[in-house]
């Protein structure tokens, strides 16, 4: 395979898994913001913080919903919003056509600019209905990759860009509610606090997967558990560095070649297996998830390297 071709289907997944996981973060900007006291504490700049965007707003100043919408859903000069996501993907479609059955094709062609309509007045007015567009539009495409494209190593560079992008995601929204959202110590274990770590939960899809894990119970140590450490939840750190290593093994053996990327990835998998979340706290939530953050950003580097992207 043309490393052109690995590239454009590894990004392609990225940017579908980043317009997910933006719309994610969109909800749980309105979970919170509905939260009596809201309007003080400036939940919003927090959402775009977890994207890496906090720069783009003055400190000291108010994120609006309206400003969070028109930068992370519709803006074409940010290049992670949902729009500039949805619009890479299936530029990057359209250079791997072949690689990808009817189906794929069809999931990234359909309504691929309806974003294109709507100005921030709107989107606001129909966010939850916008949100769960995006959320369907990147189901479809990850269900027809996954009933009808072939297991070669097509799939494998689709997966691992999926892998890794979720992996970043999860780690962000734990930063978002430990480090961002909650400053004021004196909250910790109250009703707010609660709320907030539920909608991590419900950000991710987990919330029925964890009651069924832990119970009735929601504890920070158990959620941060489940969320890094649960090998069996989809969206846990721990999972999408199986699925990375998992990944990179195969692309090894097509390649017949090993890189820096798999044994980054084996030290992450590792690295996690011998934790608790006790530990993590102990060390700090924060820096775990800074580090990891780093250490994902550098599998992703390395993995361009080793299969010669760009």
């Amino acid at each position: 395979m043309l490393s052109r071709t690995a590239e454009n289907l590894f990004w392609m997944a990225r940017y579908m898994e980043r317009a997910e996981a933006t719309a994610r973060l969109l909800t749980m900007g309105q979970r919170m913001a509905i939260l009596p006291g809201a309007h003080h504490r400036d939940e919003w700049r927090s959402v775009v913080r977890a994207t890496g965007a906090g720069h783009q707003f003055p400190e000291g100043t108010i994120v609006t919903e309206s400003d969070a919408i028109a930068y992370l859903m519709l803006d074409l000069d940010n290049p992670s919003s949902i729009r500039s996501c949805l619009l890479k993907a299936r530029a990057n479609a359209k250079s791997a056509r072949t690689m990808l059955t009817q189906d794929m094709w069809e999931a990234l062609n359909e309504g691929w600019r309806k974003l294109d309509s709507y100005d921030v007045s709107e989107a606001r007015q129909q966010l939850p209905a916008l949100i769960d567009w995006v959320k369907t539009r990147v189901m479809t495409f990850r269900g027809a990759a996954h009933s009808g494209q072939l297991r070669n190593e097509g799939h494998d560079f689709l997966r691992t860009g999926s892998a890794l992008e979720r992996a970043q995601m999860t780690l962000r929204l734990l930063d978002v509610k430990y480090y961002v959202l909650l400053p004021e110590t004196e909250v910790i274990g109250g009703n707010r606090d609660h709320y907030q770590w539920t909608s991590v939960l419900y950000a991710l899809s987990g919330a029925r997967a964890y009651h069924h894990v832990y119970g009735g119970t929601y504890t920070p140590w158990q959620i941060t558990d489940f969320l890094m450490l649960n090998r069996l939840f989809p969206r846990s750190v721990a999972y999408c560095y199986d699925q990375l290593a998992y990944r990179l093994n195969r692309l090894g053996g097509w390649h017949d070649a090993r890189g820096d990327c798999h044994d980054t990835v084996q030290d992450l998998v590792v690295g996690l297996e011998s934790q608790d979340s006790g530990e993590i706290f102990r060390r700090g939530l924060h820096e775990t998830v800074q580090n990891g953050l780093l250490m994902t950003n550098r599998l992703g580097a390395e993995i361009a390297q080793t299969y010669h992207f760009g």
